[in-house]
């Protein structure tokens, strides 16, 4: 189960039409024509009152709960992640940094439908650090258990970084244990919880130093039957792509040669760096074949050398198949982006897959905007833009911004 943004739950597409995170972002929350939610409005003063409610009745005598209702005085400045720590801190200092006292109130807190939503990120992370810092082993393998129990409501995978970093060979032992779960949310922490490069969450230095560590957890999670679960498996293999190459395109075509139906979308998703960067084994996992031999690229073809700031650059471009076989083709442009520092910085954009049997051509045109965005800052002066195809780069061609 995906985490729900004010109540919306965002279902992506099949045939490998998966977001980046493997769960929807807070823009795809928004509804169509609405704003993007903020953290104030996720992790909220309200929900958190709700949370210090839920606890008062849930478990009256463990605490008044007051630290927890306080904290919404300090959340104004803080980000998400930040507002989810500060809130966690607050839940073991109403319960005297007793990890047993806090762990027996969450699971009274459980018996509750209201024990939901975003008022569940803090309760992980306390769950997390109350069992890592208590110095008593077996408090380790309950928050972990305690974790499980939690994430179908919302998500425990930002807390169980938490543990990552503390034991990892012991935390993956668990996960690996959590892919038999029967229930699908569990079974997606396992594969989520334990990326080397999770959006939004700690970093765990060891996953990027061994990142075949988790790779027991995704060959048991690949041909899963839930979409959200292969989902996360996908972004998972795309994120170790970026540690080992080797590593990530080895195990797809290990899995390819005894695939499932699901087994080809879910690999196209998880190369689709490797793709971008023109890796010639992600390319044929994939099914694009065609070199630079093969082919002749006209372009791209500017309508306009200068574009004002928030305007658009419109090009076209060409690709013949001078080979004497067929080629498919992954058509891709880049923009090299001017930089504060005076270089350009090159960012890939997908723009088209095409087959061309020998001697056929294919016209591809894009309209690229330059409107302002929150990800990225432009800078007026000389940009550049090439197409890329099959990772191979033609026509380095100038153009001015602002």
């Amino acid at each position: 189960m995906r985490p729900h943004y004010g109540g919306v739950i965002v279902t992506a597409g099949i045939d490998g039409e998966y977001d980046k995170t493997g769960r929807p972002t807070p823009a795809e929350a928004a509804p169509p024509g609405g704003t993007v939610p903020t953290a104030d409005e996720l992790i909220s003063p309200d929900s958190i009152r709700r949370l210090a409610v839920v606890l008062r009745e849930a478990a009256p005598g463990a605490s008044r709960w007051q630290t927890v209702a306080d904290s919404v005085a300090v959340l104004g400045p803080l980000g998400l992640s930040e507002r989810a720590r500060t809130v966690g801190d607050a839940l073991l200092a109403d319960c005297g940094q007793d990890y047993e006292l806090l762990a027996r109130s969450v699971r009274q807190a459980l018996a509750r439908a209201d024990l939901a939503g975003w008022m569940i990120w803090p309760v992980t992370e306390a769950v997390a650090t109350g069992a890592t810092t208590s110095g008593v082993r077996r408090h380790f393998d309950d928050g972990l258990d305690l974790l499980a129990r939690l994430t179908p409501r919302l998500t425990g995978e930002f807390a169980l970084r938490t543990f990552l970093n503390a034991d990892l060979d012991r935390t993956l032992a668990t996960a690996l244990a959590w892919t038999e779960s029967p229930d699908p949310a569990v079974r997606r922490l396992a594969s989520e919880g334990s990326r080397p490069k999770l959006p939004w969450a700690r970093q765990v230095p060891e996953l990027n130093r061994n990142p075949g560590a988790t790779i027991p957890v995704l060959d048991m999670l690949h041909t899963d039957l839930s979409q959200d679960v292969r989902r996360s498996v996908a972004n998972h293999l795309n994120d170790l792509s970026r540690l080992d190459a080797a590593l990530a395109a080895g195990t797809a075509a290990r899995w390819l040669r005894n695939p499932e139906p699901t087994t080809p979308a879910l690999v196209r998703h998880a190369m689709r760096t490797l793709v971008k960067q023109g890796e010639p084994a992600a390319l044929e996992l994939v099914g694009f074949h065609g070199g630079r031999e093969d082919l002749e690229v006209v372009g791209p073809l500017l309508t306009e050398t200068d574009v004002p700031m928030g305007g658009d650059l419109v090009f076209t471009g060409r690709i013949t198949n001078v080979s004497d076989r067929p080629v498919s083709l992954a058509v891709d442009y880049v923009v090299h982006h001017l930089k504060a520092n005076g270089r350009l910085a090159p960012k890939v954009f997908k723009l088209a897959k095409r087959e061309l049997a020998p001697g056929a051509s294919a016209d591809v045109t894009r309209s690229h905007s330059f409107r302002p965005v929150t990800t990225r800052v432009y800078y007026p002066g000389a940009h550049a833009l090439q197409l890329q195809v099959n990772g191979h780069r033609f026509g380095m061609t100038d153009f001015r911004l602002g």
